[in-house]
């Protein structure tokens, strides 16, 4: 399974909301980048990512999932060229991992978040999803 990163202003769509919206979860819209789309269109039920809080925060300060594949973004007013798919809040981050402390970790200095900041739904590896886990205080991980 992949693991993927997924970027939120917290004025625009927090994690408190993201929680709030509840085992079905909410579609990840308005996504206007096609690396970005083309990433939400490679994704399958129940992998896992990442919840970022960017512009404020800057932090990852929960884990989600996929609940249902790519399908048309309904805030695209018909443009079909526009996916998202929908994610569920899964848990808390123990221990919120800011992105200070991923851009002073060795290990993470490929992660797209460091190398790849403007872009808001990105991959994860097994390795940099297991590292941000152990920083965020994650001993066992939902894989």
């Amino acid at each position: 399974m992949a693991h993927w990163l997924y970027k939120s202003e917290p004025a625009s769509w927090s994690w408190e909301q993201q929680k709030a919206a509840g085992d079905k979860g909410t579609e990840w819209t308005g996504v206007r980048n096609y690396l970005a789309r083309n990433n939400m269109r490679a994704m399958q039920v129940g992998e896992k990512g990442f919840f970022y809080h960017s512009n404020d925060g800057l932090e990852i300060v929960g884990i989600v999932e996929v609940a249902a594949l790519s399908h048309p973004d309904s805030t695209a007013k018909g443009d079909p060229k526009w996916d998202c798919v929908d994610i569920r809040a899964v848990m808390d981050m123990p221990k919120p991992v800011t992105l200070k402390d991923v851009k002073a970790n060795a290990k993470l200095a490929k992660m797209s978040l460091v190398t790849s900041m403007r872009l808001s739904v990105q991959p994860v590896t097994d390795d940099e999803w297991a590292e941000v886990c152990r920083m965020g205080g994650l001993d066992n991980p939902p894989r």
